[in-house]
């Protein structure tokens, strides 16, 4: 028996350090780590201890003979990754194999001084350049979060159907509550304190603040009610306390158009279409699921600029749209090109995925039916116009080469329009920014022209990669702090921790401690337990303040 890797892989590489015999892969060390859609259990070399499993911190790792209905294609996905590769060389015991020259990346005097770092951002990037510095040096860290709770990515940008990715979060969680972290949640740069006052009151500042605004497609009627960004509904569904309940109006709209095929596509297409009865068992916003229980949507389109072969979803994220109970995954060949990318596929390409999906030159002039409810794949196809005098009532979509349809072109009634067509940084006030790349400028981390600053994440290297990317990007920049910490290039703080807590104090009106952040967890998981759920988010900043003040109002320790 062996182990496999499945759906919710982060690729942080966390099992590759505890497997005894190297067989997972691909390392931090090798090249295509990080460009793969996960990493990869080699069944041949495989001795069946579980050490991955224990270690992983999303439960995405199981014996081959337990995996469920929906997890058995991993085995083929698994050992496919290993076909045509070099085998290893067969050792006399399998405990023993060889490893490459160790290799010592930092180096730290004895006499090295503890720092005072504040990280700004406690999402995956954070908490990641947290957990390095926490455990591998004696600096204390001051982690801030614009909102008045911890969680970033994972509690705000996850699905909710996704439970084994949000562990990562909980995995990180622990860091909180270290005896040199210090939690100042609901304080925002640039509003409550500037760059400069956090700079003086610490040795160095990481920013980790992703990049939270969405690209836009430049098409006319974008700007029409009933066309959003994936962002907003995403942040809708998971509760975010700066996106109202109302922002998204589902309104009688039985079809939704989606421009863009990536991860953030097929999760809101997911959404919009499962069974509420599932997602009432999630940690979905209440507000949500009400509208969900009451939507008319019954069919969900997706628009792919080029052809399936080049589809930017992940394998794992489209073998799950597929098993949607009660649902149809359904391939549009208006175009020859895509059914002929989807039969020239090889086992293990990207278009192989779609060989059993079902396929059907859609009509367009026939609303989606009353039948079950599908998923519309639609190729070599891309938005040009949201159509409506006062709202959106259809998209035109565009087919390369004229084969969208009479014209080139084909209206597809809808009373949605989504963009899902990626993530951009925003301006960060007294921090340097290129607006071409929506990113801090930065060298291996290094703030451009601004000693003693950082950037870890989204805002550093772009919208691209899943949260265990963040562990790598996250020591090149923890490595480059502490090296300039060596060579003795950063100030030392003139204020002190103490005198931090009391200017933020004075600032903000949202402040939250580590015993309040404690205390929202407990009350969201105690709403969770009284409705059979993981738990209820509190899902605006008054309710997130009052229930961290009230802990300290009854004297509750967390």
């Amino acid at each position: 028996m062996t182990y496999a890797i499945t759906q919710t892989c982060c690729s942080d590489a966390t099992c590759v350090a505890v497997c005894p015999v190297n067989c997972i892969h691909p390392t931090p060390e090798e090249p295509d780590f990080g460009t793969t859609e996960m990493l990869y259990v080699d069944p041949k070399s495989c001795i069946d201890c579980g050490a991955c499993a224990d270690a992983c911190p999303v439960d995405a790792i199981f014996p081959v003979d337990r995996l469920t209905e929906p997890l058995k294609a991993y085995e083929g996905i698994n050992a496919a990754y290993y076909e045509g590769r070099e085998p290893a060389p067969v050792l006399a015991s399998p405990t023993f194999h060889p490893w490459g020259e160790p290799s010592f990346t930092r180096s730290l005097p004895s006499d090295f001084a503890p720092l005072r770092v504040a990280v700004v951002g406690t999402g995956p990037a954070g908490m990641y350049a947290a957990e390095d510095l926490l455990l591998h040096t004696n600096a204390e860290v001051t982690l801030i979060d614009r909102l008045p709770v911890a969680g970033g990515l994972v509690r705000y940008g996850v699905a909710p159907d996704h439970p084994g990715t949000k562990g990562a979060g909980d995995a990180l969680a622990r860091f909180h509550t270290h005896p040199r972290a210090t939690v100042r949640l609901g304080v925002e740069i640039g509003r409550d304190v500037t760059a400069e006052e956090l700079a003086a009151h610490h040795d160095a500042v990481v920013y980790a603040v992703g990049a939270p605004s969405d690209r836009r497609l430049g098409i006319p009627g974008e700007d029409l009610p009933g066309s959003l960004s994936a962002a907003t509904l995403v942040s809708w569904y998971n509760a975010h306390p700066e996106t109202a309940p109302g922002s998204v109006a589902l309104g009688t709209a039985e079809r939704v158009v989606i421009a863009g095929t990536g991860n953030v596509a097929l999760d809101v297409a997911r959404i919009l279409v499962a069974d509420p009865a599932a997602l009432a068992a999630t940690d979905i916003a209440d507000h949500a699921l009400a509208a969900l229980r009451d939507s008319r949507v019954r069919e969900v389109v997706l628009l792919g600029r080029r052809g399936p072969e080049d589809a930017a979803y992940t394998a794992s994220e489209l073998l799950a749209l597929g098993r949607l109970p009660g649902v149809d995954l359904v391939l549009d060949t208006h175009d020859p090109r895509i059914a002929a990318a989807v039969d020239a596929a090889a086992p293990g390409d990207k278009a192989a995925l779609l060989k059993d999906a079902a396929r059907e030159a859609v009509d367009w002039s026939r609303g989606p039916g009353a039948g079950r409810r599908r998923i519309v794949l639609r190729f070599h196809s891309a938005p040009e116009e949201a159509v409506g005098p006062d709202a959106v009532r259809a998209v035109r979509a565009g087919g390369a080469g004229g084969a969208g349809g009479a014209g080139g072109a084909v209206e597809i009634p809808a009373g949605l329009l989504v963009r899902a067509v990626g993530h951009r940084g925003v301006p960060l006030p007294g921090l340097p920014f290129d607006e071409t790349t929506g990113t801090v400028p930065h060298t291996a981390g290094r703030v451009d022209g601004m000693t003693g600053t950082y950037v870890v994440g989204w805002i550093k290297r772009g919208p691209s990669g899943g949260i265990g990317a963040n562990r790598s990007c996250a020591a090149e920049t923890v490595g480059s702090l502490l090296a300039d910490a060596v060579d003795g290039r950063l100030t030392r703080p003139a204020g002190s921790a103490k005198a931090f807590g009391r200017l933020v104090r004075s600032r903000s009106r949202s402040l939250v401690d580590a015993r309040g952040l404690a205390a929202i967890d407990r009350v969201e998981r105690a709403r969770g337990a009284a409705a059979g759920r993981p738990r209820v988010k509190l899902a605006t900043v008054p309710e997130l303040v009052a229930a961290a003040r009230r802990s300290r109002l009854r004297g509750v320790v967390g």
